[in-house]
C-alpha cells in the first residue's frame, strides 16, 4: 500500500520566507534612497564642471563669460543645459569671473565660480575658484 504525498509548503515556511524578504527590504531600501541622492549630487557637480567647460569655450569665442541670457540653442549662445532633475540654474556674469549654481533634488544646490566673481550664497567660503562643489 502506497502512502499519498502531499505537496506544498506549509504556512508556518511561508511565513519564514516573507519575514527574511521584509528584512532584506529594510535593509536595503535606505541603502538605495542613499544611492539615488549620491547620484543627484554627482548629475549637479557634473553639471557644474561642464558649465565650467562651456564658459571657458564661450570666453575663448567672445573674450566675455556668458550670462544666464547667453544660454540655450540660439546662435551665438552657449549651449547648456542642466540635467534632468537638475533646476533653477542660476549664472551670473562680469568682465573678470562668473559664478552659477543649480538646485539638485532633495533640497541641495551645487555652485561654481571662476575668477573675481562673488562666491555663491551658502557656498563655503574656503572653496577655491573653480571647483564644483555642492552643499
Amino acid at each position: 500500500m502506497q502512502r499519498s504525498l502531499k505537496k506544498g509548503f506549509t504556512l508556518i515556511e511561508l511565513l519564514i520566507v516573507v519575514v527574511i524578504i521584509g528584512i532584506l527590504a529594510a535593509v536595503a531600501i535606505p541603502k538605495f534612497s542613499n544611492t539615488k541622492q549620491r547620484a543627484s549630487r554627482a548629475a549637479g557637480l557634473a553639471d557644474m564642471r561642464n558649465l565650467s567647460t562651456s564658459q571657458e569655450g564661450f570666453f575663448a569665442d567672445s573674450s566675455r563669460y556668458a550670462g544666464i541670457a547667453d544660454t540655450g540653442n540660439a546662435a551665438g549662445r552657449m549651449n547648456f543645459t542642466p540635467s534632468n532633475g537638475n533646476t533653477a540654474l542660476t549664472l551670473v556674469a562680469s568682465t573678470t569671473g562668473w559664478s552659477a549654481t543649480v538646485n539638485i533634488p532633495a533640497g541641495q544646490r551645487c555652485g561654481v565660480y571662476h575668477g573675481s566673481a562673488a562666491i555663491p550664497t551658502g557656498m563655503p567660503a574656503t572653496t577655491p575658484s573653480g571647483t564644483a562643489v555642492c552643499w
